[in-house]
């Protein structure tokens, strides 16, 4: 059955089953999709282990690098924004271009890689308040606490309006920002002895082993940017926002990681980056901006730091409840999980989800902590560590089977010719994927920290492909069982009904919304 509304998005379930539209519009889903990727949480975190650990002095190249990559990426990727208007975004493109098994398969890859990505953060974000705790007010707290804490205020927000929240992300990353962009101007301003020097950006940089991990680690900083589709239903112009958003955020995000990446090693001087990377690790930003700016800034700096931290929980805390609402709309999931909450239109019981799996992983990590108040072993080097590369590997294949979903979705609708650069740069981004994946899995060691051999090697990159291995089995039983239900996998959306209207004769719609 196709209704029609023009403040929320109708689906053949009813409007119970659909989340509010004309939300959000650019601002508010540019700053929901940037504070996924947690900018002051790379600059700070990222960065420095990328120098020390890789030992990869062309960082700022690869950030070039790695945005030209996605660019491509998102220029099929955006084109599909315009014909799929779909919380499942990855799974609903994939669904649409390589049918219902494989979309199927997506949505449960998609699930245990953002919902790891929202957890894991718990444990950083947990110890950083304890040590602050620690240092300046003198009191021992656990890091599971404050993490705890963090859990059931995120709850509780993701239960409120999603503009509400668009509002607090804003604000916060619009501080975070603004507090890298003054650190910037200070190292530029007081270099180190080498000078402004550019040797970072030198192509000659990149060689060495370990430029697969390098590439890698700074691939995970991106991770946030391709959310923008999962807000797609909430917005009053998906078929235009979506895809402006995504290059907006693609663009933003590698000039300012770049920049970033960049000024670090003025700061130190390039000969010296990634032995005070190697020293220093996640305390490098903080003590170049104590000598540049002193400690009141510094000190707000890791205030902000956690603020950050806040914004990334929420919004993937935020679109983990958006695939778990479209899964539950489409009988992937029971179908509480489709129904959103009647005061405010969000999808309350994804968000419930999330929320009992964020506090079931901090409790294991907590039960399980034999170490003192103040190790970072359980919190960072575990929780955070572990849960953030399972997440990251798990975007990667998300990426790039979108991107092999991009070219048959219009090579199928005989759109060949019309897509034919789309579809050349889809293919280009998949390739570089591929050959990133590849380093990914093979430098696993190197991104945990790990000894070469470890079970973990193994053990956590194939928690990816067993889920990609049981959506696929799943997908394969609900096409014998239920054929109805499998052939509508990516078609909750208006969208879709409309189309299926025209081509039965029925009423039309908005050009704007045909596939």
């Amino acid at each position: 059955m196709l209704t029609g509304s023009t403040t929320g998005i109708s689906t053949f379930k009813g409007e119970e089953r659909a989340l509010r539209a004309d939300r959000m519009g650019t601002p508010s889903l540019l700053f929901s999709v940037i504070a996924a990727s947690a900018p002051l949480m790379v600059v700070a975190g990222v960065m420095p282990n990328g120098y020390g650990v890789m030992g990869i002095v062309g960082q700022p190249l690869v950030f070039v690098l790695l945005g030209v990559v996605l660019a491509l990426f998102s220029v099929g990727y955006a084109e599909m924004s315009r014909h799929v208007h779909n919380a499942g975004a990855f799974y609903a493109y994939i669904a649409r271009g390589l049918g219902g098994t494989a979309g199927t398969g997506a949505s449960i890859v998609a699930l245990v890689a953002y919902a790891p990505l929202q957890y894991g953060v718990y444990g950083l974000f947990g110890f950083e308040i304890s040590s602050q705790l620690s240092e300046h007010a003198n009191v021992t707290v656990a890091w599971w606490i404050p993490a705890l804490g963090g859990v059931v205020l995120i709850g509780l927000l993701g239960w409120l309006k999603i503009d509400l929240n668009a509002k607090v992300l804003g604000v916060l990353l619009v501080i975070e920002i603004t507090m890298v962009v003054i650190f910037d101007i200070s190292g530029i301003l007081d270099p180190s002895k080498e000078g402004l020097s550019l040797h970072a950006f030198n192509p000659g940089t990149l060689s060495g082993a370990g430029l697969g991990s390098a590439l890698a680690l700074c691939l995970a900083g991106f991770v946030g940017f391709e959310q923008s589709p999962v807000y797609a239903e909430e917005t009053s112009r998906p078929q235009i926002l979506v895809a402006r958003v995504t290059f907006l955020a693609i663009g933003f995000i590698s000039l300012f990681y770049a920049l970033g990446s960049w000024v670090l090693t003025v700061a130190t001087g390039p000969s010296h980056i990634v032995g005070e990377s190697a020293k220093q690790g996640s305390n490098l930003l903080f003590t170049l901006a104590q000598d540049r700016l002193g400690t009141g800034f510094t000190d707000v700096l890791h205030l902000f730091f956690v603020t950050g931290m806040f914004a990334c929980l929420l919004s993937f805390h935020n679109v983990v409840a958006r695939y778990a609402f479209a899964m539950g709309r489409e009988g992937l999931l029971p179908s509480a999980f489709g129904r959103t909450n009647r005061i405010t239109g969000a999808p309350a019981f994804g968000s419930l989800l999330q929320t009992v799996i964020s506090l079931a992983a901090v409790a294991v990590f907590a039960i399980t902590d034999g170490k003192p108040a103040g190790d970072p072993t359980a919190p960072v080097l575990r929780l955070f560590v572990w849960s953030g590369n399972i997440g990251a590997l798990g975007i990667m294949v998300l990426l790039a089977t979108t991107s092999i979903a991009v070219i048959v979705f219009f090579v199928r609708r005989g759109a060949a010719r019309a897509q034919a650069w789309r579809i050349a740069a889809s293919a280009v981004a998949c390739a570089g994927l591929a050959v990133i994946i590849v380093y990914t899995v093979r430098d696993f060691d190197v991104l945990l920290g790990s000894e070469a051999g470890s079970p973990l090697t193994w053990i956590l990159p194939g928690i990816v492909g067993a889920a990609a291995v049981g959506g696929l089995a799943y997908g394969l039983v609900l096409r014998s069982v239920n054929p109805q239900r499998h052939a509508r996998i990516g078609l909750g959306n208006e969208a879709v009904q409309i189309s299926k209207a025209r081509a039965s004769g029925g009423p039309g719609a908005p050009d704007s919304a045909a596939t």
